[in-house]
Order: C-alpha cells, then structure tokens, then sequence
C-alpha cells in the first residue's frame, strides 16, 4: 500500500536519490519501506499548483469546503486498520493511542467542518455609508477574513496524526480557503503517505482543485527550509523544538517578503503547589504527578517539567512520595533512538550541575529506546541562578524547585521563559491570597489550571493552546482548536463596492444568513 513517493498535488512523484526508512523503536530496527526525498523541481511544482489551486479554492464556499473536510475525516477512517498498524510501527505508541488519536484527528476535521459551514466564522464587519454627514461624508466599508495563501505545515514527531499530515494546522489552512503542502515529518513517513493518499481521495470525491494538497518527503532539513523560502509560499505552521521553529521563524523573515510562522515550541508548565494542598493532600497529589509526568514517556508538550513550592513539611512528604511513587511506573517506548539520545543528554546535563538532588532514577530494567523516568530538586536560589535548569527536558523528566517563601516563588514565576501552561494546586482561599502568584504565573503562560494535571488538551472553542515566547512566536493565536483558523487569515475591507460584486458574506441581503456586526450591531438580519 506504501509506496514511498511524494504527492505533488494528486499525482505520486519520486523524482529524487536521496532516500531513507522509518524505524520501530519498539523492536529497535528499520522499517522495510523506503521514502524518496523530494527535490527541489517537485517542490517548486508543489508550490505551483498550490498557487494555482488557490484562486479558486479561496473562493469555494464554506458548505462546500465543510464536505471536503469530513470527506477527509472519512477517507482516513477508511484506512482502517492498516493506518494503525503503521503508526505503531514507526511511532512505538501503543494501539490505545493510536487509536485515540486517530479518533482526535477526524473530530478536528468534523469541528472545523461545522465552524465554517455556514461562514460566520469570517468576522464580518459592516458600517454603511452616511453620505449627509457632517462635515464630511462617510463611506461604505465592509470587512471580512480572507485566507492568506498556500500554507507550509510541518509534521510533528510526537503525534503522527493530531499535529500532521491532517492534523490541526492542515485543518484549519483548508478550512480557511487555504491550500496545504506538508513537510512530511521523516520518522512517520508511511503514516503520513498512508493519511495524505485519503486527503487526495477526499480532493478528487469532492472536486476541490488539484493542488490544493500536497505531502513532501523530506530526511532532513532542507526540504523545509527551501519550502519556507519559496515566494509562493504564505504561511507557515510548525509543532517542535524551539531550536527548529526558531530557525524557521528567523528564515521565515529574511525572506524578501517575510511570511508568519506559527511555531509550537518548548514548554515546562510549570505547577504551583501551595502549602494548604500540600498540608491537606501531598501523597495524592504525588501520585497524580507520578502519572502525569510519566504518561506517554513524557512525549507531551504540556508535560509537567517544573514542580514549584515552599520549603514545608509537606513539601518533603511530597517530594518522597512521589519518588516512591514514579519509579513504580514501568519505562514506556519513546518515539525514536534520536529523541531517547537527545532525553538522555538533556537530563543528564541538567543532573550534573550543581546543587542538584536526584529524587528518583529508574534503575530497573528496561527495553532499548524505553524513557527511565528522572525527579530531581534543587534550592529556588540555585534555580534562579541556573538559566540551564530552565530550559525543557523532553520526557519523563521533572524539576521540583524548592523555595524559601512566597515571594521568591513569584520572582522564579516572573523570570521563567513563556509557557504553554501554568498550574496552580491549592484550596479557593489560598487562589484568592495569592494574587501575585497567580499574576506572575498567567503572564508566563497561554492557559492555566486549577487543581489538575496540565497533560491533555481537550479541543474546543475554549481551548487555548499557545504562549508568550518561546512556547509559540505568536501569543496571540491557538493551534488546537477551532479558533486556530485565525492564524491562516487576513482581514480585508472593501470601500464603497458595488453591493452586487460583494462576496456573500457582506451582500445587504446577507445571503448566507450568518451573524454579522452592522453598525456596531451583532444581526442576522438584511440590510
């Protein structure tokens, strides 16, 4: 069923010689398919046909572009048992999550199909002329969301489906008007083929245009880098280290018309834990962290990696039962030998310097790429000192920080790097006393939590799923959920334009019965 080749729009192409394999962690070996680079005439044509694709595909309609998108959900479930099975081979997830999060990735396809199926979602904008006032004569305009172009989308290697192929960031470009080209990540090519085949079968069923998808291989980093440079590209979305958003973010705006880059980077999530919840619950809340901290070998971006209190004795009942608690926990599979070498190093670095306690090291036995989960402490003073000590350890790796009082708390909170999440355990009271703590903390962070695990993004209109820098370049957008299409637009007015010429969205018959804001008014009705 794999056949290794790139889809340039709808047709396979291999024109390459640099090719490469996945590889199963699980088993510690090569994966038998071989994957064709893409090379740069491909790339160029992919943009090509993206551009081209695009002056129609801008102007499909929301129903439309809604039936698209849930024929895309169906052609992937369609996959069947097959999609899994690669997955797992290429990921060494467990077939739960798999599963899961295939389930999570057809849910997005069918949100967004409804978020713009009858087109509210454009933001519509209308003040209507006053051509007798004084002293001067106000025009007509109305403004709307129009999508930004072809759209460059960069797989991630810790969700082979949700933050792929047609994972959040390709949903929410189609779902705008914008057409996609993917940067297949090299560690799940063959899911990435598996689910790009379905896009194709949903392009074709539907009669969207050719090019209004293309998937790209790529071993290493210059297929990305050259498609970030193309000057038909107009968009970038990328899930990943703060190293690689940040080169690509920098590429991004050397270009001779500098493109955003919506970049998902690093995250500790820090976790607040204050001294009633301590005194009241420390063991339980141990082991809840014991658990979150361990879940997917700690492969999440909203792992909890800095655990944050004051010097009690409850501290210390947490801190040793939750190294009792975490080394009960078997070592799971990480995604690929690299990413366990770069763990290893990473906490190794960070257990070496000083003032540093392991609290707990998995000693045990375990499989080749499995994650030995880590829980160390150190001294809030050493902390602040140490920017090294602040810089994210992808796995199953945590930093309890131990302070003196409540305000060198706050002045840890206030000089730590933006994050993804924050959270805060304690009772009501305890929120309600410590407003400079809670301050601090949500001037870090994109969402913040109370009495709960930051590990799970549910996605919804709520859901906000980004951060001051270096969590993500542009604090203002999310990259889960529905408003995420924000990040794929532009607003756009038109000034005293002929009512008839208007897109459906602005007509003063409003056509398409969508919420509109005329003359300061939310209204469906017509003008």
């Amino acid at each position: 069923m794999l056949t290794g080749k790139n889809y340039i729009g709808n047709q396979l192409s291999a024109n390459g010689n640099k090719t490469y394999t996945t590889f199963n962690p699980q088993i510690n070996t090569k994966n038998t398919n071989v994957f064709t680079e893409a090379t740069s005439a491909e790339i160029n044509v992919a943009a090509q046909l993206a551009t081209e694709a695009f002056k129609t595909y801008k102007l499909v309609s929301g129903a439309k572009k809604a039936v698209f998108l849930k024929a895309i959900a169906e052609e992937i479930e369609n996959l069947g048992d097959a999609l899994i099975e690669v997955y797992m081979s290429e990921s060494g997830l467990p077939q739960g999550r798999a599963m899961g999060e295939r389930g999570r990735t057809v849910g997005q396809l069918r949100a967004f199909a409804a978020h713009i199926e009858n087109g509210s979602w454009v933001d519509a904008t209308i003040d209507t002329a006053q051509p007798e006032r004084q002293p001067m004569a106000k025009v007509d305009l109305r403004k709307m969301n129009v999508p930004l172009g072809p759209i460059v989308v960069f797989g991630a290697s810790n969700f082979p489906l949700a933050f792929s192929t047609a994972g959040g960031d390709s949903a929410a470009a189609l779902a705008s008007g914008c057409p996609v080209i993917v940067k297949s990540h090299p560690m799940h090519a063959g899911t990435g083929e598996l689910v790009a085949s379905a896009i194709i079968k949903a392009v074709e069923k539907t009669g969207m245009p050719n090019g209004v998808f293309s998937n790209l291989n790529s071993s290493g980093i210059e297929v990305g880098q050259e498609l970030v440079k193309h000057p038909l590209v107009k968009g970038v979305g990328f899930t990943g280290s703060i190293r690689g958003g940040r080169a690509l973010f920098d590429l991004a705006a050397q270009r001779e018309e500098p493109i955003p880059v919506f970049a998902e980077m690093g995250s500790i999530n820090p976790v607040v834990i204050l001294p009633e919840a301590l005194k009241e619950k420390a063991t339980d809340w141990a082991k809840t962290y014991a658990g979150s901290i361990t879940l997917g070998s700690g492969q999440f971006c909203t792992n909890p990696g800095l655990l944050l209190a004051i010097k009690s004795d409850g501290l210390t009942e947490f801190t040793q039962t939750l190294a009792e608690e975490i080394v009960k926990v078997e070592p799971s599979c990480m995604l690929h030998p690299n990413i366990v070498g770069a763990y290893n190093s990473n906490k190794s670095k960070v257990i070496s310097q000083d003032g540093i306690e392991v609290l707990a090291d998995f000693s045990g036995d375990s499989k080749s790429n499995y994650g030995r989960q880590v829980v160390s402490k150190v001294d809030g003073t050493t902390f602040l000192a140490n920017p090294t000590l602040h810089q994210e350890v992808f796995g199953p790796f945590s930093l309890v920080v131990e302070c003196e009082n409540v305000k060198q708390l706050e002045q840890i909170l206030t000089q730590l790097e933006g994050q993804l999440t924050g959270t805060i355990i304690g009772t009501e009271n305890e929120l309600s006393v410590n407003c400079g703590i809670v301050s601090a903390l949500q001037n870090r962070v994109g969402r913040i939590i109370f009495n709960g695990v930051p590990t799970g993004v549910e996605v919804c209109p709520s859901m906000q799923h980004g951060g001051p820098y270096p969590a993500s370049t542009d604090s203002r957008f999310t990259a889960v959920g529905v408003d995420s299409i924000k990040r794929w637009v532009r607003p756009f007015s038109f000034q005293s334009w002929p009512n008839n010429l208007l897109p459906n969205e602005l007509k003063d018959e409003n056509p398409l019965q969508i919420l509109r804001n005329v003359n300061g008014i939310k209204t469906t009705d017509k003008i």
